[in-house]
């Protein structure tokens, strides 16, 4: 694996947000450059999608630090809201699941539009697979950015790794990493499950960190 001491993704309970705790890699490259590269953006609404615990948390703080926004849950948006996001250029409606009013989710789009500000939507599925029924709606969505975190791949996953331990000051072999890379399953969520599956292993039962351990938590043999 190369460039480790780049930007590094946490997956720690106690969660760190910032600039030097997110890794580069392929999967979530194109996501990242966009957040880095505001306000260089081809249109104003950007949709970052991927599964539960991928990093789209981590980008928006990100975003916030660097750039200033108002973040705002999907379950937060109505009218009075809409008001006081005026005062803001730049806004992050997160955890959207399609669940708002449609009139609503369109005077939003429009507010953007009008008011010239970015708009940043963080969702599971992209926001073009979503059922919406008015049309206005649906020609401001087909309109937006898209960027997916797509599942992590090899060099992702053994970052995760060895900077979780590494914080820890636990030494651990690399070619345990390795065999861990080829055979956990590649889901953020599973990544992090065994990540903290193995600090309590470790760090609260004191059991060594050999393969004997590794397949048995891998095989689901350890709760």
């Amino acid at each position: 694996m190369s460039n480790l001491n780049q930007l590094l993704l946490n997956f720690n309970q106690k969660q760190n947000f910032n600039y030097n705790d997110f890794y580069v890699s392929e999967s979530n490259f194109y996501a990242f450059k966009l957040i880095d590269t505001w306000p260089k953006w081809e249109k104003k609404i950007l949709n970052i999608y991927g599964e539960t615990g991928c990093g789209k948390s981590h980008l928006s703080q990100i975003f916030i630090s660097k750039h200033k926004a108002k973040l705002f849950k999907e379950n937060q948006l109505n009218n009075d809201l809409l008001l006081k996001l005026k005062l803001y250029e730049n806004l992050i409606l997160d955890e959207f699941e399609n669940r708002t009013d449609e009139k609503l989710l369109y005077s939003l789009f429009n507010l953007v539009e009008q008011d010239n500000k970015f708009l940043i939507i963080n969702s599971k599925k992209p926001i073009i697979d979503k059922n919406f029924l008015l049309n206005d709606l649906k020609s401001r969505v087909n309109n937006c950015l898209l960027a997916e975190i797509k599942v992590p791949d090899d060099e992702l996953i053994f970052a995760l790794i060895l900077k979780n331990f590494s914080d820890k000051q636990i030494s651990i072999d690399k070619k345990i990493i390795d065999y861990i890379v080829k055979r956990i399953d590649r889901s953020y969520r599973k990544i992090s499950e065994f990540i903290y599956k193995l600090d309590e292993l470790t760090l609260k039962k004191k059991k060594p960190i050999n393969l004997k351990t590794i397949n048995n938590l891998l095989a689901g043999k350890i709760e």
